[in-house]
């Protein structure tokens, strides 16, 4: 598209010839050269620019590496050599656009202000400018082939001009807009000439759902940069600056570190450390790496360094042993050989989140925490969510833990919130059951009531293992779990210390974390470090446990019900749900207290 467009143009009589591989240039991005094909192709006018579209972008200049934003780089490159190029947003209004060749920006100028006067006369109010674009557009299709210029419009915020919303929430303005853009995208005439218009927003969700899923407007995305664009802006840096008094990494070890950043981020780190003269080390640039994509997703995921294996799990030795193979596995990067993601289950207080983050430490990989990203504002939710995935396919590999799954994910009903679960739901096991991203998005969901949570999450090719997780079951294990939580918590322990505790008192690992801080505090208040038996038969002594015994008993026999493979039930229910009518026996049971529990 950046070939003269006396070439482009055609009679109205026919489409636009599409043009052969070779007549775009080899640097150009992926999504460029699928824009310009979508254009070629006579199909579309109208194009949905979403995603990475705030980042910096790759361009020659005099055979040297140089970067611009986007608004930049279409004017310049996509629309380079096109007659008129105009940019609109809320702020700055309507503004012809040329880059840096100043004689471009003059034609252009006097070109329009013969037709609408003085620039600083031209209207600001986005209805009277689409007005405005409509008679220009008229008055091109009226033009013969040889006076019909070839014009550009590009559309910046785009999800401010015509925003999602329901037809009764839609003001008349707004309304106004959609239907203005979804008349030059049907318009077959429109598609027959050199006319292009562009919406740019960062977000999809924001922007009308009815314009975006139009056949006749092509949606493209604009992903982050993968290892090469990062390599390339790198080694650009490094011809100008002593990388060395940067950063302690090789421009190749920086591109395969910063998976999941845009080049505007990279640009920020390096200038930092250029005009500070601190240099980046392999600690500084994870804090700032996790800085800078928690405020990419808008603190709606927490990114946290593991400092655990599956070495500090008590117990659960046959999904240990599963785990620790995935892990293995997902190390050597036999990705194909790894599961989807896991379905992690079990009664309150078993140490679900503990297990989770101590897989992903086993890895050495990074753990995304998915926060509330729920809005009361329409829309907003489905584009918090976009925006995470986003990120999450550009960071991989990574686990992703999403804890109190069944309520966290929604379901395929709309329940009085129009629509926006279903459609959370929908995004959701969408990206699950992506294979591409077998072994490098890693779904552990957390429930202690995994029959809430929708099958078409737990089948196969999304959760598909199913690990359940119950309370110390044998002595050994209790006094174990005593020594690990000392340990976790930085507390000594003599030896010999923990007394004799029996299984029957159904102590859950958040239980005896709290006897162990209790006992510590015992200690302490006696002047001592260490703990004593005598500390630990005190605090044992004082803590109550949880009365909630009906709801316990559901979740252990839910978590029994999900599991997907015989080994990881201990022993005593590995018997029950063996029997004929064993799964049937439990059901019962477990209808049967759902009914007091709801009395």
């Amino acid at each position: 598209m950046t070939q003269d467009h006396e070439t482009l143009k055609v009679t109205p009589a026919a489409p636009p010839p599409v043009p052969a591989v070779g007549q775009l240039p080899d640097w150009y991005p992926a999504w460029a050269s699928r824009l310009a094909e979508l254009y070629f192709s006579g199909t579309t006018c109208v194009f949905v620019l979403h995603g990475n579209v705030h980042d910096l972008f790759r361009r020659p200049d005099d055979e040297r590496e140089a970067y611009c934003n986007l608004s930049e780089f279409l004017t310049t490159q996509v629309f380079g050599k096109w007659d008129i190029v105009l940019s609109h947003d809320l702020s700055r209004g309507l503004r012809p656009r040329a880059g840096s060749d100043s004689g471009r920006l003059q034609k252009m100028v006097r070109h329009l202000t013969a037709r609408w006067g003085e620039l600083r006369n031209w209207p600001g109010e986005p209805d009277r400018v689409l007005l405005l674009l409509d008679r220009l557009v008229e008055r091109c299709l009226i033009d013969g082939p040889t006076d019909r210029m070839s014009i550009a419009v590009l559309f910046d915020y785009a999800q401010y001009l015509v925003p999602e919303g329901d037809l009764g929430s839609l003001a008349r303005g707004h309304a106004a807009r959609l239907v203005r853009f979804l008349s030059w995208a049907q318009n077959p005439h429109i598609k027959r000439v050199n006319m292009a218009f562009c919406l740019v927003a960062d977000r999809l969700a924001e922007v009308s759902e009815r314009l975006v899923q139009s056949p006749h407007v092509a949606v493209v995305e604009v992903p982050l940069p993968d290892r090469d664009e990062r390599l390339r802006f790198s080694q650009t840096v490094a011809q100008k600056e002593d990388f060395s008094k940067l950063t302690e990494f090789s421009a190749e070890e920086l591109a395969d570190l910063s998976n999941g950043l845009s080049l505007v981020n990279l640009n920020v780190l390096l200038s930092q450390a250029a005009h500070s003269g601190r240099r980046v080390d392999s600690r500084r640039f994870r804090e700032i790496k996790k800085g800078i994509i928690e405020r990419e997703c808008q603190g709606l995921v927490e990114f946290i360094e593991p400092g655990h294996t599956l070495e500090m799990v008590v117990g659960h030795t046959e999904a240990k042993r599963r785990l620790r193979e995935d892990a293995q596995w997902i190390g050597r990067g036999q990705l194909d050989s790894a599961p989807m993601g896991y379905l992690i289950c079990g009664p309150v207080g078993t140490g679900k989140t503990f297990l989770a983050e101590c897989y992903a430490g086993s890895i050495g990989i990074p753990c995304a925490v998915f926060k509330n990203f729920r809005s009361k504002y329409v829309g907003e939710t489905e584009g918090n969510l976009q925006k995470v995935l986003s990120v999450l396919r550009w960071l991989g590999p990574v686990v992703v833990i999403i804890d109190e799954a069944d309520a966290a994910l929604g379901t395929r009903q709309a329940e009085g919130d129009s629509g926006t679960s279903a459609r959370v739901f929908s995004m959701i096991a969408r990206q699950m059951g992506d294979t591409r991203y077998r072994g490098k998005i890693i779904w552990m969901l957390l429930t202690s009531r995994p029959e809430l949570l929708p099958i078409d999450l737990k089948r196969q090719g999304r959760a598909e293992v199913h690990i359940p997780l119950f309370y110390p079951l044998e002595e050994g294990e209790i006094r174990t779990m005593f020594a690990v939580m000392a340990r976790k918590n930085k507390i000594a322990l003599a030896a010999e210390a923990v007394p004799p505790v029996s299984p029957e008192r159904r102590f859950t690992g958040a239980d005896i974390e709290s006897i162990v801080l209790g006992a510590k505090r015992r200690a302490l208040s006696e002047g001592r470090n260490e703990l004593t038996t005598a500390d630990l038969e005190f605090a044992l002594g004082e803590f109550i446990p949880s009365s909630q015994g009906l709801q316990k008993e559901l979740q252990e026999m839910a978590a029994v019900l999900e599991c997907t493979q015989v080994s990881f039930l201990p022993p005593q229910w590995r018997e029950k749900v063996s029997k004929p009518d064993g799964r049937a026996r439990l059901q019962e049971r477990m209808t049967a207290i759902r009914q007091i529990l709801e009395e």
